[in-house]
This record gives C-alpha cells, structure tokens and sequence, in this order.
C-alpha cells in the first residue's frame, strides 16, 4: 500500500466533502492516512514526501498509472498535487470514481 497507517494519536478527521479554499477546491485525505506522494503515478516512483494525518490536497491534473486500492476503491486514476507529485485517487475523497480536474499532458 502507498501509506503509513495510524498512529497513537489515533486517526485524523477529514471533511467528508471538498473544500472551498483561497488556494481554490481542496480535497480530504482519507482519515487515518499519512499518504506517500510520488514522483511519478505509481509506487515505483520514487518517494518525495508524506502527507500529515489529516490533509486536504488541491489537484491540479489527473493521469492514469499503475492500479492501486484504497479506502476509496481501485482505481489507476492518479492525482497530480504540484508538480512531479502523485498521490493515488484511490486514497483521496473527490465523490468521482473518474477525473476531477483535466489531464495532465
């Protein structure tokens, strides 16, 4: 799996829709996560970062990788966070089982 699991603290809690932020739609991490971004969409790509427990994630483009499942399904749809940084949709709550934000080229 492309996450670190809980910690004692316990699992964060996450808007259970997205958020309307200054920065533009952000959306929650799936409680309980501390997600790996990658370089690339696929756990193969090497790790840049992790998110904290409890983080939102505004996505600028969505491309196809390798498939990966989460709390919120199976799903090859990756979403690009900034630049050369992925995180699998499967792990990030959008309410779409398909793309929220335009391809990215």
């Amino acid at each position: 799996m492309d996450t670190n699991g809980t910690t004692a603290d316990g699992p964060a809690v996450a808007a259970a829709t997205a958020v309307t932020a200054a920065g533009g739609v952000r959306y929650p991490v799936a409680p309980g996560y501390r997600l790996n971004v990658r370089s690339g969409p696929g756990t193969q790509y090497p790790l840049v970062r992790s998110l904290p427990l409890g983080a939102t994630v505004a996505i600028s483009c969505q491309k196809y990788g390798e498939w990966v499942t989460g709390p919120y399904g199976t799903t090859r749809v990756w979403d690009s966070i900034a630049p050369g940084e992925y995180v699998s949709d499967s792990y990030v709550r959008t309410g779409s089982d398909g793309f929220v934000a335009p391809r990215c080229a």
